[in-house]
Formats: structure tokens, C-alpha cells, sequence
């Protein structure tokens, strides 16, 4: 029997679901997310008794977010706090074609300049 998607989930399951698996012992790592609650106040479990935390479908897509825009992204934890304070409406599918937007796009534009300006010194020696 499988629980529906609107079913609260335990941090272990949502662990599993992010992929979130240490790849020597195999093991959940449950304590990244734990460490994402700590610094993203969009990010809140319930907690019932016993201490354990349930996760709702809304936390849940807060969670994947905040694991793309880290590990995907390659972006800052404040650069990822500041995203989410913003409100922006995030879709994961839009984002992948928008590596990097707004302001952020003349950044790697002159970065991209420097890299081919690199390689043509490079050549002249």
C-alpha cells in the first residue's frame, strides 16, 4: 500500500525522495534536511510526539526547490534565501532553462569574455 500524494511524509521518506542518500554506507542523510529547516523558514515539518517530523506536499516542493537552486544551481544559501523571500513563483521546469536570469546574465556575460579572452592569450604564447 502506498500513501497518496497528498499524504504527509516523514523525513525519511522525503530524504528518499530528494535522493538524499550518503553514497559510502547507503544511509539517509536526514540531517540535511533538518539543517535546510534551520536555515529556510519556508521549510516547516509538523512535529508530533516522539519529535517526529511529517512533511506536507507544500514543504515538500519547498524542499526540491532549495535542493535544485543548491546543488543543481550551484547558488548560495543566501543567494537561495533571497529567492524565496522574493515570493517569486519558482517552477523547477522553467528554472532548468534559465540557469541564470536578471541581473545575474551580464555577470556571465563578462564572464564568458574573460574565459575567451584567457583562451586566446593561451594560444599566443
Amino acid at each position: 500500500m502506498t500513501k497518496s500524494e497528498s499524504a504527509y511524509k516523514s523525513i525519511g521518506e522525503v530524504a528518499k525522495l530528494l535522493n538524499l542518500v550518503n553514497k559510502k554506507n547507503g544511509t539517509l542523510n536526514t540531517h540535511t534536511i533538518r539543517f535546510w529547516e534551520k536555515e529556510f523558514k519556508q521549510i516547516k515539518p509538523k512535529i508530533l510526539t516522539g519529535k517526529r517530523r511529517y512533511y506536507d506536499p507544500k514543504t515538500i516542493s519547498v524542499l526540491k526547490k532549495v535542493q535544485y537552486l543548491l546543488k543543481e544551481q550551484g547558488m548560495t544559501i543566501n543567494g537561495v534565501k533571497k529567492l524565496l523571500n522574493d515570493n517569486q513563483s519558482l517552477n523547477l521546469d522553467e528554472s532548468k532553462n534559465r540557469s541564470i536570469s536578471g541581473d545575474n546574465l551580464k555577470i556571465k556575460t563578462k564572464l564568458r569574455k574573460i574565459l575567451d579572452l584567457a583562451k586566446e592569450l593561451k594560444k599566443l604564447k
